[in-house]
């Protein structure tokens, strides 16, 4: 991590390196997070680097500076669930200076965060979605169509995460017991059941993997046409190109069929619980929100089918 702040004495470069040292090998935050968090800090920092802002060591930074911070990332058209992010990473760090005795009390703590409108996770419908996979002229026959139909088939019928994705093997796949294992967040392993028609196209996949893919080296199961290890912006096009098929909506990222896997279980009556487990939510505080998609659904088909719902 390089950080080119004048005015920034070293120890304040040293107290960032331990901070996320200690997320990425003692918390084992997920590298998006561990990222995420960096990017964060240095924008922070960079806020602090003003002329009229003489800040030297952690232990000088108040709370002024962070709400002057917030109101700056307001300035700049960012969300509040944005700026609630970022303030939450400040916490984090300076509750680890804390700990470490660096600072004397932590200057997120007068800071209250700014009001997030509650929003329903995005989904698509999963019966378009089903008809989009069942189509023969969407999906090429070769290797590219395949490994994209398999993309689509993993996230939408498995619900796990885009780091989760592509940090799967091929030996986390049982296509014996139809199963395919996960490293989710906190390195926490869980097992997620899969269908016939998923690990068939599995199958497949790594059959014409073998046989089109040459220096074909990679321990990952999704790869390029090449063969080099599957990246987070290769999946997004990918989402994004098959989804505009089906859905004109602004979101088609790889989260939203994760979302369109949960809601779908919940609304085919699944128990929460369950579905907490095969989403690998820490809590079922996490998984809950889905509910909201729930009800939502059901107030449409009231409206719809009720006489007294006009």
């Amino acid at each position: 991590m390089y950080f080119a702040f004048s005015g920034f004495v070293q120890i304040v470069f040293m107290f960032l390196e331990q901070f996320i040292s200690y997320i990425k090998y003692e918390k084992r935050y997920s590298p998006h997070t561990v990222t995420a968090y960096e990017s964060d800090l240095t924008q922070f920092y960079a806020f602090l680097n003003d002329p009229e802002i003489t800040v030297a060591h952690p232990a000088e930074v108040t709370h002024q500076h962070i709400r002057s911070w917030m109101v700056s990332l307001m300035d700049q058209q960012l969300t509040p669930r944005s700026v609630n992010r970022k303030v939450a990473t400040l916490r984090k760090y300076f509750k680890f200076l804390l700990q470490g005795q660096h600072i004397a009390a932590v200057p997120t703590a007068r800071i209250q965060a700014p009001k997030v409108t509650k929003q329903l996770p995005a989904v698509v419908e999963d019966e378009k979605l089903s008809q989009l996979l069942d189509k023969n002229d969407v999906f090429s026959c070769d290797f590219i169509g395949q490994r994209d139909k398999l993309v689509i088939e993993l996230l939408f019928g498995t619900g796990m995460r885009l780091a989760e994705l592509l940090g799967v093997t091929e030996a986390d796949l049982d296509l014996y017991q139809s199963t395919v294992k996960v490293l989710g967040k906190r390195n926490k392993q869980r097992i997620i059941p899969i269908n016939k028609e998923l690990s068939n196209l599995l199958q497949h996949y790594l059959a014409l993997r073998k046989n089109e893919i040459i220096g074909n080296n990679s321990l990952k199961l999704i790869v390029t046409n090449k063969g080099a290890d599957a990246y987070p912006k290769m999946i997004y096009l990918i989402v994004q190109k098959y989804l505009t098929h089906i859905s004109t909506q602004q979101k088609r990222s790889p989260h939203v069929l994760r979302h369109t896997f949960a809601t779908s279980l919940l609304n085919k009556g699944a128990d929460l619980n369950a579905i907490k487990d095969l989403l690998g939510h820490a809590s079922l505080n996490a998984t809950q929100v889905y509910t909201h998609n729930s009800v939502e659904r059901l107030k449409s088909i009231y409206k719809q089918a009720h006489p007294k719902a006009n």
